[in-house]
Parts: structure tokens; C-alpha cells; sequence
């Protein structure tokens, strides 16, 4: 197998999986709000999927660790093809109520999470695999994310527009499925198998702390996961709640919803695109704080504003490309500091911690409109945000993003 393929398969089952993910974010939240009318339960389903998603990503670390990324990411991925699957044969069967809905979404949180961050534990030896630069693979993988978010964002809207939200998840199981059959054939085994004594739930307990105590113990992963999980659970509340009930209440449909979201996530492909060419000579903190504040507080104001469209399209295009540069450097900066032998239960801790207030941000985007109202929601929302930006220019820790650490050398405790 050529170096260069891995890297190939590993781009395109991300496309897939994530246009997947980006489809049914947007049509299970029109799907609910539709048929309920109701913030709170569209936030409410938002947050069964997200808080297993979360949980079962931080506690599949040593799984991946033990047998191997790329046999989890497939298991995971075929099981969802049947999870997401049952929403349109359910819906085609008039029998697809709340009650159903909801363990249907909690286990296509459940699959996503392991799944995700086998995916994401891939990378740095794929990298290695390929002799190219981490910060340029990353950049790669940042720009294929929007890219993929891009189409699926888009497919959502005309998807939804054509045929209903519930049958436009049937798009989402063919994805999943293209996704597992590609990590099969396409994509070596990157880890060595476990060794015979890493058996049992006592190592398994033993594993999950020892990435959890690396973890910790490193002030700048500490400083990413407390400032991004803010930022994640405010997105949370504008992408399930807060910009659906906007587009409902402005007399729009889901058709502008999917543009708003394309729009956002064209333009942040451009900016990892341009990261993966010229990252390793960005000085990191800078790129960083600025690329935030522009894609926070000012996506919040527009809206609450009820600015015109031309001009929310303009801050979203501004903001989407400034977001382009955040996750190549977060990856970067995650990969170089975490030695390979706990690199799945790190990154999968990490990754999990940031997300562990994402279950939360639909409750609490319906809870603030039902409270204030859509346009003050919008506006506290968007203070916050720019409150948790400022984060990098008030703590020391952050400066350890332009220094380079060795995660190679280091031992896992």
C-alpha cells in the first residue's frame, strides 16, 4: 500500500461520516421543531443525543488504545447505519413518536462518540505514515471537516425541502456505511495488539486514569478543554435551537437554514485550507485568539440585530474562515503533547471534556428564548461567547501553544 493512500481513505470516511453527522444535525432539530413547535423539546432531543455521545467518547479512549482505531471506527460506524436508518422506516410506518425518538438519538450518540475519536487517534500516524508535517495533515483534515460540513449542511436543506426531515436521515445511514466499507479496505491496522495482560475492568479503570492524570497534569490541554467547551456549548445552543427558531420565526425554511450553515463552513474549508499550507509558520497563540474573536461574538449579533441577510451572510463567511485556522491548531497542539502509547484514551478524554457541555446547550438556548426572547438569547449568547474568547489574553497557560513539546519522550505514568 502506497504512503499516500491511508491518508486518502482516511479523508474520504471523514467526508462521509461527518456530511452524515452535519445532515442529521440540522434535520432531527426541523424535525422536532416542526412537528412539536417546541424549543425546548428540539433542545431536549439535541441533548440525548450529545450527552452519550460525550460519555461514550471519553470512556472508548482504551478501547481504541486496545484494539485499535480502525477496527472501533468500523464497528461503530455499521451499527449506526442501523440506528440512523430506523428514523425513516419508523416515520414511513406512522410510527415515529418522542418517546421512540429519543433512545433512537441516544444511541446514535452512543456509536458517534468511539467512532469520532478512533477517527481523530488515526491521524498522527497516518501522518507519519505519509512523511508530511502534523500541523499540514491537520490542516487537511480541518478543511476536509468543513468541507464536509459544507455538503451536508447544504444536502440537509434541499434534502428537507424535498422530502422531509425523517426520510432526508436515510442519506445519513448510506453515509455511515460508505464510511465503515472505507476505514475497512482502505486504511491499515496503525496499532500493535494489546498485550495479553491488559485484560479485565481493573485495567481498563487503570487505563482511563492514566490518560486522565497525563492529562491534567498538562496546563495547556487544561486551558483548550476549559475554553473550548464554553465555546461548545454556546455554538451548541445556536446550531440546535437558537438559528432554527431565527429561520422559523423570520418565515423562512429549512432550505436558508442549510445555506446558513453552508455558508459558515464554505468559507471555514478556505481558511484550513489555507492552514494546512502555512501552519507550521503561524505563531499559534495569535492565530488563535484573533480566528476566535472574529467567529463568536459577532455571529450572535447579526442575528439578534435581525441585521439584513447580506450582511449575516458576510459575518458568517468572516467568522467561518477565521474558524478554519482553530482546529489544525488545537490538533497540532494535542498530537505533539501526547505520547502514542496513550493516545487514544488522551485524545478521546480531551476531545470528550470539550464536549461535555454541548448536551447542555440546547436546553439552554430554548430555556434563554423562552425566558427573554429570541433577539436578547441571541444577544447574551453572543456576550458570553466573547467573554470565553478573551480567555487567551487573561491566562498564562495559553502560551504554551508556540512551544513545541516532545510527546514521544515523555513516559505515561
Amino acid at each position: 500500500m502506497s504512503r499516500g493512500k491511508p491518508f486518502i481513505a482516511l479523508a474520504i470516511a471523514e467526508t462521509l461520516s461527518i456530511s452524515g453527522t452535519r445532515l442529521s444535525g440540522v434535520a432531527i432539530p426541523w424535525l422536532v421543531l416542526s412537528t412539536t413547535g417546541s424549543p425546548v423539546l428540539t433542545g431536549l432531543v439535541a441533548m440525548m443525543e450529545m450527552l452519550p455521545y460525550v460519555v461514550a467518547k471519553a470512556l472508548g479512549g482504551p478501547l481504541i488504545d486496545r484494539l485499535g482505531p480502525k477496527r472501533i471506527a468500523i464497528i461503530c460506524d455499521s451499527a449506526s447505519v442501523i440506528a440512523v436508518g430506523l428514523v425513516p422506516l419508523l416515520h414511513l410506518l406512522d410510527l415515529l413518536t418522542m418517546p421512540i425518538l429519543l433512545p433512537i438519538v441516544f444511541a446514535m450518540g452512543v456509536l458517534r462518540g468511539p467512532s469520532d475519536a478512533a477517527k481523530q487517534s488515526m491521524v498522527p500516524d497516518i501522518a507519519e505514515l505519509a512523511s508530511v508535517p502534523l500541523e499540514r495533515v491537520t490542516g487537511v483534515v480541518g478543511a476536509i471537516e468543513r468541507l464536509a460540513s459544507t455538503a451536508g449542511a447544504a444536502a440537509a436543506g434541499a434534502l428537507i425541502a424535498l422530502v422531509g426531515p425523517s426520510q432526508a436521515l436515510a442519506v445519513n445511514a448510506l453515509t455511515f456505511a460508505a464510511a465503515a466499507l472505507v476505514v475497512a479496505i482502505g486504511i491499515p491496522a496503525l496499532r500493535h495488539a494489546p498485550k495479553a495482560e491488559a485484560a479485565g475492568i481493573s485495567a481498563y479503570g487503570r487505563e482511563l486514569a492514566e490518560g486522565w492524570h497525563f492529562m491534567r497534569r498538562d496546563a495547556v490541554l487544561v486551558a483548550i478543554v476549559l475554553m473550548v467547551a464554553t465555546t461548545n456549548l454556546l455554538d451548541q445552543a445556536y446550531y440546535a435551537v437558537l438559528l432554527p427558531v431565527w429561520t422559523q420565526h423570520s418565515g423562512h425554511g429549512a432550505a436558508l437554514l442549510g445555506t446558513l450553515f453552508a455558508v459558515f463552513s464554505a468559507a471555514s474549508m478556505i481558511g484550513a485550507a489555507i492552514a494546512a499550507l502555512i501552519g507550521e509558520r503561524m505563531p499559534r497563540l495569535l492565530v488563535y485568539t484573533v480566528a476566535f474573536l472574529l467567529t463568536g461574538f459577532p455571529r450572535f449579533f447579526v442575528f439578534a440585530m435581525d441585521s439584513p441577510l447580506t450582511l449575516i451572510f458576510a459575518i458568517l463567511a468572516i467568522g467561518g474562515f477565521a474558524s478554519g485556522f482553530l482546529n489544525p491548531i488545537i490538533t497540532s497542539v494535542l498530537f505533539e503533547r501526547i505520547p502514542k502509547p496513550l493516545m487514544g484514551r488522551v485524545t478521546s478524554l480531551n476531545a470528550a471534556l470539550c464536549w461535555a457541555l454541548i448536551p447542555f446547550g440546547g436546553l439552554v438556548g430554548g430555556a434563554l428564548i423562552d425566558a427573554w426572547g429570541l433577539s436578547a438569547a441571541m444577544l447574551l449568547t453572543g456576550i458570553a461567547y466573547l467573554a470565553a474568547t478573551l480567555a487567551p489574553l487573561a491566562h498564562s497557560s495559553f502560551r504554551g501553544f508556540d512551544r513545541k513539546k516532545l510527546a514521544d519522550n515523555i513516559q505515561s505514568s
